[in-house]
């Protein structure tokens, strides 16, 4: 008979590659949520998406095995819930937020791993004396308590970038933190923790060098890892310009992040679900820092694997759902690396000509096993688009494949020049010297 597996934030897209699992055909994939519904909105209103969430198994006449998710917030908040009311097995809620919750998490980084923990403060940014009250010296970086994809994340070198910062914080904070803070009611929080809410900030000393997420599961109380990622940014160190599986950082540094992983996990009482921890390495002085924890397996990861591994890392989840311990790593994909480039654009304007889908056909059939997503379309101001980082626009993604990472980005560089945008500025899409990584 077949699993009955329900996923939070479901479209095409997504289930093509969770059925890149092993004993895919015994599992019925059931969308819970729509990617309409609970991850391209403008607001998040929680109490009811859990609602609906609620009412829609409860509908449901056949078993319900398992329910998975892979974004973030708020999916990521809504699964320790609705596992709980149906007797499923995920990781509780405190522990979730010890992830989601950028100044709780903090805390418990410091207490367990000092030694990568960057100094920070909490800072309401509503307090017009915030900066006076700050204990923590120019420059610093400056986030909401709960955001993502680098939204409303600003570096700090003086008083005007604060002003400038909290100015935009203020305008655009309670989207995610209205709705963080309906979470928030949910879970026991420590005193420290509850008064330090979805609308205030942390601020962090800088932290900087290359970028690596480490992704594992936590299945019967033991953490283990099944992937690296290099996160890797433009030469400026701005913005994301691709995922890239595997990791090509020394093999001394990767071993150091998994055990300081797996330890931070254990700390926190993670268990029976997905997490990725995220780190800095700076090569100069062989320092690491944490730059955050996501509960969850990354969507944005899942080509990667499927290319290198042959199953998608939604194996993890799933296979921990089931109750099983996961066996992913296969190596049995037809590369030797991928990556989910982002396609940029650094200032604001309007887009007026998009590749068609006879270009983009054109384009996927002379790359082997490439994928374009436009994100963008014909008429649209870049401003117009969400969860942006504050210093550019991904306006596509561009999914690839290689024998090693020269001819990765090769071929990203040839792919993107046979991809026709223009803008009313009057200036192409920005050729992106990378940050390279190379060992």
């Amino acid at each position: 008979m077949n699993k009955n597996i329900f996923v939070i934030g479901l479209d095409d897209f997504h289930l093509k590659e969770m059925r890149q699992v092993r004993h895919a055909e015994d599992y019925t994939f059931h969308c819970l949520l729509t990617t309409e519904e609970a991850i391209s909105v403008e607001r998040f209103p929680f109490d009811q998406m859990l609602e609906m969430a609620e009412s829609r198994l409860k509908r449901f006449s056949g078993r319900i095995d398992a329910i998975i998710e892979h974004w973030d917030f708020p999916s990521s908040t809504l699964l320790p819930i609705l596992c709980g009311r149906f007797g499923l097995p995920s990781p509780s809620m405190e522990a979730i937020l010890k992830c989601e919750h950028k100044y709780w998490s903090r805390l418990e980084q410091q207490r367990i791993l000092p030694e990568f923990t960057p100094h920070f403060a909490a800072l309401d940014p509503f307090d017009d004396r915030a900066l006076e009250k700050l204990d923590l010296p120019f420059p610093f970086w400056l986030k909401p308590i709960k955001s993502f994809s680098s939204y409303l994340g600003f570096r700090i070198d003086n008083e005007d970038d604060f002003r400038h910062a909290i100015k935009q914080t203020r305008q655009g904070i309670r989207r995610v933190g209205d709705a963080f803070n309906d979470v928030l009611k949910y879970a026991e929080l420590p005193p420290e923790i509850a008064e330090v809410g979805g609308n205030h900030c942390i601020a962090e000393a800088i932290a900087s060098g290359l970028q690596c997420g480490v992704e594992g599961y936590t299945f019967e109380g033991k953490p283990s890892v099944h992937g690296l990622i290099d996160t890797v940014k433009d030469a400026r160190r701005w913005s994301f310009t691709r995922y890239e599986y595997p990791s090509v950082w020394p093999e001394p540094v990767q071993q150091r992040i998994i055990e300081a992983s797996k330890r931070l996990m254990a700390h926190i009482g993670y268990d029976n679900g997905a997490w990725c921890v995220e780190f800095f390495w700076h090569e100069d002085t062989d320092e690491l820092a944490i730059v955050e924890i996501n509960p969850r397996i990354s969507q944005s990861h899942s080509d990667q694997f499927i290319k290198v591994e042959g199953a998608s890392n939604h194996q993890v989840i799933i296979d921990v759902a089931m109750g099983r311990e996961p066996e992913f790593c296969l190596n049995a994909g037809k590369y030797q690396s991928a990556a989910k480039f982002l396609l940029r654009k650094y200032h604001n304007t309007v887009v007026t000509r998009v590749p068609s889908e006879k270009e983009i056909a054109a384009v996927q059939a002379t790359f082997e096993d490439s994928l374009v997503i436009l994100l963008v379309r014909e008429g649209m101001s870049l401003s117009e688009l969400s969860n942006q980082d504050s210093y550019s626009f991904e306006i596509a993604n561009i999914y690839l494949g290689a024998q090693s990472q020269r001819e990765l980005v090769d071929k990203y560089r040839e792919l993107s020049r046979e991809l026709h945008f223009e803008f009313a500025d009057g200036t192409p899409v920005e050729d992106i010297q990378f940050e390279w990584v190379k060992y």
